[in-house]
This record gives structure tokens, sequence and C-alpha cells, in this order.
């Protein structure tokens, strides 16, 4: 999940023990939901760690921002454009240029105990690496790995890759470590993992903030619903547009911007909020670092993915702002909500019923601040960065334990 957001722990690692020396792995420059994971573990191993990125850009900074030790190997061409539905002729393209990448990553490698990759990409480079350098590999699954993203190809290289070569494999959600299953993946290699976010931004928005930025996006008292992610089209920001007219005077916050090359479809927003007449109530923010600030001037989090969320983290987030939230049902997002208690889940594209789930929630006030309230408690409960540290730091430790 990709949302443009600014929540990553202010907290300084936990506890003092020494701790594995790990050595991180992603493809991503830019900052999406699966980097912004990333960058609260780092923190919590910064003393012993090091992250390689595969190309430059803001999450290069934040990572140095945070004392992060960080270094830029910028990927082949051939490499860095092979997409999730590529051609067996452009990965065959790419064959070099990814074995290449592999022996620079083994340099590093050598001086580490293990190998983390974040996300696909980078797996499969660090597959090689593992290899190469002979150490274990830890790959975080972060994608539902089924044919309605990845070529049968990729499902394939995927599968086959992680089961030589992958000690252990985080899943971010239950329904991401079924797929990887279903996908011919190890069922021993996998264990669930959830995301946690860190509560304490969303604590700290005060009362005068929320108003002044109700004040200086000019919405007054008008009710505000807040699409938080990047721009994409399976995550169905055309569907919320698309309700837009049946929800009279409700104004809408698209708050994310199109950072893995979706340029064509944020333009197509745009074009599809004026041929609705919306464009006055339909507010494109674009990149932001100040989503607790921003969720909490919203009365509600709607999330519209079309197809299967992996986990869902703007949905977390918005629970943690107190903000009762409408979400997509599918993939990790029924771990997340309890459809009727913890929030409002809806079957994917289907307009008629998210007009209905909105517009029920703000004739009902109540009803919307018992669903926040609940959802707040469940995101703390069970979503909080201390969970995930912990959860990661046991995996780490028990393939290193193996493999001694």
């Amino acid at each position: 999940m990709a949302a443009n957001r600014n929540t990553v722990s202010t907290q300084p690692p936990i506890g003092n023990i020494p701790r594995p020396r790990v050595l991180f792995i992603d493809h991503a420059g830019v900052l999406g939901g699966g980097q912004y994971s990333l960058l609260d573990i780092a923190r919590h191993f910064a003393s012993s760690c090091k992250v390689l990125l595969f190309a430059d850009g803001p999450f290069r900074e934040r990572l140095q921002q945070y004392g992060v030790s960080v270094e830029v190997l910028p990927a082949p061409r051939k490499v860095s454009g092979v997409s999730r539905q590529a051609t067996l002729l452009q990965d065959l393209r790419a064959v070099a240029g990814v074995i290449h990448l592999a022996r620079s990553v083994a340099k590093h490698a050598r001086d580490y105990d293990l190998i983390y990759a974040n996300g696909q990409k980078p797996m499969v480079v660090s597959a090689f690496v593992a290899r190469l350098a002979n150490k274990p590999l830890i790959w975080h699954l972060r994608d539902t790995l089924t044919v309605q993203f990845e070529s049968r190809l990729h499902l394939w290289l995927a599968t086959t890759l992680a089961n030589l070569f992958v000690a252990r494999v985080i899943a971010n959600s239950k329904a991401t470590a079924e797929a990887f299953v279903q996908s011919g993946g190890r069922a021993d290699r996998v264990q669930t993992v959830y995301n946690g976010i860190d509560a304490a931004s969303f604590r700290a928005v005060t009362p005068e903030q929320v108003a002044s930025a109700r004040l200086s996006l000019g919405l007054g008292s008008a009710p505000v619903i807040g699409a938080f992610g990047r721009l994409a089209p399976w995550k169905g920001q055309h569907v919320l547009l698309e309700a837009m007219p049946q929800l009279p005077g409700v104004h809408v916050l698209f708050v994310g911007d199109a950072i893995f090359g979706e340029d064509a479809y944020a333009r197509k927003l745009r074009e599809q909020a004026a041929a609705l007449g919306v464009t006055d109530r339909a507010h494109f923010l674009g990149f932001r670092q100040d989503i607790p600030l921003l969720m909490s001037a919203v009365d509600m989090v709607v999330h519209t993915a079309v197809e299967a969320e992996p986990f869902g983290r703007v949905l977390v987030e918005g629970m943690l702002a107190r903000k009762p939230v409408v979400a997509t049902r599918g993939g990790g997002t029924p771990e997340i909500i309890e459809t009727g208690v913890s929030g409002l889940l809806v079957p994917p594209s289907d307009v008629k019923t998210l007009v209905a789930a909105i517009g029920g929630l703000l004739a009902d006030p109540a009803s919307a601040q018992k669903l926040a309230e609940a959802g707040h408690a469940v995101a703390l409960q069970r979503f909080s960065l201390e969970a995930l540290l912990a959860g990661v730091t046991r995996q780490i430790d028990d393939v290193l334990a193996r493999r001694r």
C-alpha cells in the first residue's frame, strides 16, 4: 500500500541488547507503504544494519534523517523497468542486469548475518545474493501473488526462488500468506506478521490544528471523506469519484500521488471529476507528510480498492485517528475490520453499496463514533509498532538460530 504519510515511529530502537547484523534490500526510492514499514524496522536495527536501495529518492533521505545507514546501488534500467506483468522477453533481457546487481550486493552482504528483502523485486535479486554470499534470506512479502496482479511466469519464478533460497517468508496478512502457498510456495516457510503503526503521531494532533487544516483547505463545516493512498487503478479512487454525485455536499480529499508510473491514471481521475461536475468537491492534495493531521480533519476514511488489498495500512491509520473506516472487502481487510463492529466493509466496485455505507454513517454520527472507537481499540491492540517489531525480531532470531 503506498500512501504518502508521515506516521513513522518517533521512538528510538527498543532495548539495548546487541542486534543481529541485517542487510535490508529495497528497490524503491519513493515512499510507499512498504517503505514506511521498513523504515520503522530498520530504525529498530539501526545500530547494526544497513539498507541498500536500487533507486535514489525521498526514501533514502528519510532513512538518513533517522540515522539509518543507507547506500544506493542503482539497478540497471532493464531491471528497474520490469513490471509485475512483464513478458518473457522483458524478463530475459533483465537477467544479465539482475546477476550484475546481485554480485554488487553480495560484496556488502558478506559483512552481515542475514539478508532481508523488502518486496518481490528485491527478493529475486537477493536470492542470487544469498547463494553467492552464503547468507540466510528473509523475504517480507507485501503483495498478493495471484494472476490478477502477476504474470504466471512471475508467480512461478517468485515461488520457485523462495522455495529454493528463502529461509523465511514474512507475510503482512494471512491472505497474503495463503496466496503465496496457493501459488506454489512452501507453507512451512511462511509466517504472518501484521504491519504495525506508531500511534504517537495521531495522539499529538490537537483540535486547534484540525480546525486550522480544515480552514486552509476551505472545507468549512462540510462533511469530508479522506481517501489516502497512492493513485493507482487497482486502488479504485475512480469508484469513489463515481459515488460523489450521489453524495451531494460531501467533499473528498484524495491524498497521495502516482508514484509507480500511474501518471495516466492520475490524469484520468481529474478528468473524471470534471466530467462528473464534482471538481469543486474533489480535492487532489498530492504527496503529503501530515497524514495524521489530515486524517484527524476528515469525518471518515474510505478505501475503495477494486482488487484484494494485501494488508491495508491506511485502514489502521484511519482507526488510530479515531475515524470510522469504510473499505473494500477482500485480501487482508477482513483481518483488520470486523464489519459493523470496527468499521464497514463493502464489495469492490459496488458504488450503490458504497454510497449507502457513507451516507448511513454521515446521517448517524453516534453509530459512526461507535465504529471509530471500536476501530481505535483494535488498532492499538493488534496493529501496534511494538507488535510489528517483536514479530520481525522473532523471525530474524529464529532464522539465525536455525542457521547456527
